[in-house]
């Protein structure tokens, strides 16, 4: 009786040292579960936080460039000018100046005409570059005056400064020219809006056509 009673109490301390260790390894695997259940939610909040972050910083930019974009004032004519030399002052408008044509030739065998451009405006402003030039006819039509092969310099304007720039042409003296200029378009440096100016009542004859042999030169502060 006593073995087998001794017995017993043998199996059910078995039993109860099976149990504990049941009962803690399963505590071990549940602390592992969690563990990694909250490594992988830091790991998914990091990643979003970053991700947050990235968009702000790519919206941020995306909004910087466009502001960029806008101040530096329409892109391509502003980069040229400033690579042309035109200071750091904007470019004059045609509303900002005053305009006249005169006869400048400088005897009676070669043929100049000068623009006159006087800044009316209360600021400095740039008219560094070529004046597009158009020569209308009285027939009517008109016709472009090519550029010379000059290099512009830099011709900022203060209140009250004057910038001249001509157009060269060869003199008729045959007297058969039909060439008949009337009016002088012109369109300032970085500019898209036009005066008429009368052509000078005593500038020379020009003789015909109107191609290469009529140039138009760059701006420059008048002497």
């Amino acid at each position: 009786m006593r073995s087998n009673a001794t017995a017993r109490t043998a199996r059910r301390r078995s039993f109860r040292v099976a149990a504990a260790v049941l009962t803690a390894a399963a505590a071990l695997t549940l602390t592992a579960c969690n563990n990694d259940t909250k490594a992988e939610g830091q790991d998914k909040a990091s990643a979003g936080s970053s991700g947050s972050s990235g968009s702000s910083g790519g919206a941020q930019g995306s909004d910087a460039k466009g502001k960029e974009g806008s101040e530096a004032g329409g892109g391509q004519d502003a980069t040229d000018g400033a690579a042309k030399g035109g200071g750091k002052s904007k470019f004059c408008r045609t509303s900002d100046l005053i305009m006249e044509a005169v006869d400048s030739s400088p005897d009676q065998k070669v043929g100049e005409v000068t623009v006159q451009m006087t800044n009316k405006g209360a600021k400095t402003c740039s008219a560094t570059g070529f004046a597009g030039v158009d020569l209308k006819d009285t027939d009517g039509t008109s016709a472009p005056v090519q550029r010379g092969g000059e290099q512009p310099r830099i011709t900022d304007l203060k209140p009250g400064d004057t910038a001249t720039f001509s157009i060269s042409y060869e003199v008729d003296f045959s007297g058969d020219s039909l060439a008949s200029p009337t009016n002088i378009i012109v369109t300032p440096p970085n500019e898209t809006h036009s005066v008429s100016l009368e052509w000078p009542a005593e500038a020379l004859k020009l003789a015909g056509p109107y191609d290469d042999k009529i140039q138009v030169h760059p701006v420059g502060i008048a002497n």
